[in-house]
């Protein structure tokens, strides 16, 4: 899992990124199968005036195989902002996860059992989605 941060509106140093996407990875760890990307926006919605919930986190997860999952947290600090939309980011993704029909394993590997009975079905359907998917982002 890759996870790209960007600031604006607060000045980005390489420990605030460091520490930033150390929290979302940790956060994060149990789906690294799951994911390809995940990228965080933090931002000061009001810049430099100070103001009640003005910190905000933006979060989103790119899944394989399915469209990407955003999820937003306004805090009055940063360090609150990034923990309440990694903890909805962990959610999100525990939500999607439990609509699926299949499981994945730590491996990689569906485990299904219409696999073991027909396995190449399985595999066309898959290859089927995944060009549907592209189609859909050629035709945009």
């Amino acid at each position: 899992m890759h996870v790209q941060v960007n600031s604006n509106h607060i000045p980005g140093s390489v420990e605030l990124h460091e520490w930033v996407g150390t929290t979302v990875e940790d956060r994060l760890e149990r789906f690294d199968d799951f994911l390809t990307r995940v990228e965080v926006h933090i931002s000061d919605e009001n810049a430099q005036k100070a103001g009640a919930d003005d910190k905000r986190c933006q979060i989103e997860a790119r899944p394989k195989g399915h469209q990407a999952v955003s999820v937003t947290h306004k805090a009055e600090s940063l360090q609150l902002a990034v923990d309440g939309a990694a903890d909805k980011m962990q959610h999100a993704l525990e939500h999607l996860m439990g609509k699926l029909d299949t499981r994945v394993l730590s491996s990689g590997e569906l485990n299904d059992p219409l696999l073991d009975e027909q396995p190449q079905a399985v595999k066309d359907a898959m290859l089927e989605e995944e060009f549907l998917e592209k189609q859909d982002e050629l035709d945009r």
